[in-house]
């Protein structure tokens, strides 16, 4: 199996694209630094596709390894031919694989095996060749019948030719493509209730869908429904189209044996191959479904991890509860605790008053500006009562409601106690709160990001894929913004390119001895960061105080001379860099010519713009380029909200069917798929992402069961 060429045609890239790729992923280095500073060689590929690619080869290499496996096992069998060469050469899957080694993989014992140990098995060949002269196949069994081995009668020795020609058929991997295939094409998956209760899954009690049209998203709940005993799940295939292709590749009409090869031909399926092609439709069905998801859930927490911070700015984070009341935390620009109190402004205590004056003199003792509210129990009354109090505090206070998914975890955890130990475990939890509206990535970093709260049923999906997926998404996050090397968390450090746990720890122990870093070469001082690390690292860290401007920027050292002449030979100077001064840079690399120039500095194209994109804004953050958070200064009822009100919302969360929208009423609403354009599109993705600012407008409230319906349409429909 050509591995490289497969995966060139796959992605439709160049061979060398895929050549060097592979190469670079075989040498160790890891997806960012490839995606970042080794353009020139895989031409431009990101890391999204080079994460794809990275998953595909390892694929193909554990499909090329299975094959070789069940070749040599087929061969020291003796059965290897070859046709059954030319098919493992062919599969491109490991079901196809798996099906043609099927007929020689060891088997417990079965009807068939047992069959054969008494002798049948030339009599099961006579009879599946059904010769038009062959005799009537009782006379054929009675010269079977033995006493000894069990076959008592001749049709006892009937039974157990069909019982192998059954398993025969069973085991044929043509058959078993073919009526996958079917299934995928004309199957239907079927669900009822297994009991009578009420429940979540009501949908589903009397449900059925066409196998390939049925979203994700329903197979993932038709399953959860199966496993918690609620309901009862079956594929319905036409049983007799189903038959028609087994008949065609066993039976030949006009001998007096293919009665008996059809009644052993639909024994195969009724008993082995429908409910073995059923288990595995179904398994692909929850394989597509779960890859499904993690999609989405990849996508919404790349979003919530690249919400645009709020810089500058002292936050009040605010955990609210009812009765051990409010837990406050006041933090600087750089997320460092100032202060912390406990008020209880919400039942049982209502102490509305006092905790007022509490918040009034934090926020004109620290000059705060805004207030993080988290989104738990007792959200609502802290928000409204935030809100009361705003006209009493100076102008241009305001607050947001942030999702505390995770902070609990989090405050409780060994990170939060090395990080906090001065602080109980609510307290923790509050500055967190106030540090996700600050720099979201760098708090959420910390916590698990199954923990987050933006997916579908990711307690359902593979934890491992899911975990792997999901910690691709916060590596490429934090390398594609870049990290402060003097401010940075362990955790925050520990996702950077080329950095484990270990050496994440070593550089703030480093940073805690000798002082804030003035240079990336001094990284290399470092325990276990070796210049292999350094390498894969250094440019996605930085150093906003270094005397070296290019410590600054996303500039690898490697990058450093090629830079400076860069500068040289379109008369700036470093200085200028510091200053800004260079707005004609991008216009006189043109003049001299991108090719002239890349050539003179000694490196690509790619490499040239990126040094020209970091000279021109140095140290700049992507998530600038972003619509900043909504901040609130009032807040609603659900009960204010009236049919055709139009309003601003963050999207909290997407999913297959939809996306919640947080409009300042508590309770997320939900804009269904239906209700986002009116042009037709695959999934809510398409348009939009947690994190998105939207303008939607109310279709329906309904306060008791505490549903909102919106629409994102030009018009309320």
């Amino acid at each position: 199996m050509d591995i490289l060429a497969l995966l060139t045609t796959e992605f439709k890239l160049k061979p060398w694209q895929v050549e060097h790729a592979v190469s670079l992923i075989d040498q160790g280095n890891t997806i960012p630094f490839i995606a970042r500073y080794r353009k020139e060689q895989t031409g431009s590929l990101d890391d999204q596709v080079l994460r794809e690619l990275d998953q595909r080869l390892h694929y193909l290499r554990g499909l090329q390894k299975r094959k070789e496996e069940v070749a040599l096992s087929i061969e020291e069998a003796g059965a290897m031919d070859d046709s059954l060469k030319a098919a493992l050469d062919a599969a491109v899957t490991l079901a196809e694989v798996e099906d043609l080694y099927r007929p020689y993989r060891p088997k417990r014992r079965t009807r068939a095996s047992m069959a054969r140990e008494k002798g049948l098995e030339p009599l099961a060949k006579e009879i599946f060749l059904q010769s038009p002269h062959c005799e009537d196949p009782n006379i054929l069994a009675a010269s079977y019948v033995n006493a000894e081995l069990g076959v008592e009668t001749s049709e006892d020795a009937l039974q157990g030719a069909m019982d192998i020609i059954a398993e025969n058929l069973s085991d044929d991997a043509s058959i078993r493509k073919r009526l996958r295939s079917l299934m995928m094409a004309q199957g239907v998956l079927r669900s009822e209730a297994a009991k009578e209760e009420d429940s979540v899954y009501r949908l589903y009690y009397e449900f059925s869908e066409p196998i390939r049209r049925i979203p994700g998203y329903r197979v993932l709940a038709i399953n959860r429904g199966e496993r918690e005993e609620f309901l009862k799940v079956s594929v319905v295939l036409d049983r007799v189209q189903a038959l028609k292709i087994l008949f065609e590749q066993s039976v030949r009409e006009g001998s007096p044996c293919s009665a008996i090869v059809k009644a052993a031909a639909e024994d195969a399926y009724d008993r082995l191959i429908f409910p073995s092609v059923e288990r595995e439709i179904r398994s692909d069905l929850t394989e597509r479904a779960d890859q499904s998801a993690i999609g989405v859930f990849s996508s919404n927490l790349r979003r919530i991890l690249m919400q645009p911070p709020v810089k500058g700015k002292r936050v009040i984070g605010l955990d609210p509860a009812y009765r051990t009341g409010c837990k406050v935390a006041v933090v600087d620009e750089t997320g460092h605790i100032l202060d912390t109190a406990v008020i209880y402004p919400t039942p049982p205590h209502n102490k509305k008053e006092e905790a007022g004056a509490i918040l009034k003199s934090l926020v004109q003792k620290y000059g705060v500006t805004i207030f993080s509210i988290g989104n738990g129990t007792a959200s609502r009354e802290t928000e409204l009562f935030v809100a009361q109090l705003l006209p009493q505090l100076p102008e241009g206070v305001s607050y947001m409601v942030v999702s505390e998914a995770g902070a609990s975890v989090y405050s409780a955890s060994k990170l939060a106690a090395q990080e906090l130990p001065q602080y109980d475990v609510s307290l923790r939890s509050a500055a967190s709160i106030a540090r996700r509206l600050q720099d979201p990535l760098a708090e959420l970093v910390k916590i698990d990001p199954k923990s987050i709260g933006v997916g579908q049923y990711q307690h359902d999906m593979p934890q491992k894929l899911l975990g792997e997926a999901l910690d691709g998404v916060v590596e490429s996050c934090v390398n594609t913004v870049g990290v402060d090397v003097n401010t940075a968390s362990p955790s925050l450090l520990s996702h950077v390119a080329g950095l484990n746990a270990t050496v994440a720890k070593n550089i703030v122990e480093y940073r805690k001895e000798n002082g804030a870093f003035s240079s990336r070469t001094q990284f290399k001082k470092v325990p276990k960061l070796g210049p292999r690390t350094f390498e894969q690292c250094a440019g996605f860290l930085r150093i906003p105080e270094s005397k070296e401007v290019l410590d600054r920027t996303a500039v690898h050292p490697e990058s450093y001379k090629a830079a400076k002449q860069l500068l040289t030979l379109c008369g700036y100077s470093a200085e200028d860099v510091t200053s800004q001064k260079l707005s004609g840079l991008v216009g006189r690399v043109k003049e001299l010519g991108e090719q002239t120039v890349s050539e003179k500095i000694g490196v690509g194209v790619p490499t040239l713009w990126d040094i020209v994109s970091e000279l021109m804004r140095p140290g700049r953050d992507p998530r600038d380029q972003l619509p900043p958070p909504l901040l609130r200064t009032d807040v609603m009822e659900m009960s204010d909200l009236k049919p055709g009100m139009e309003l601003d919302g963050t999207v909290r969360n997407v999913v297959d069917f939809g996306a919640f929208v947080d409009i300042g009423v508590h309770q997320d609403g939900l804009v269904h798929i239906s209700q986002m354009t009116d042009r037709y599109i695959r999934h809510p993705s398409e348009l939009l992402a947690a994190g998105d600012i939207v303008k939607v407008r109310v279709l329906s409230v309904d306060v008791e069961k505490k549903r909102i319906s919106l629409t994102m349409k030009g018009e309320v429909g």
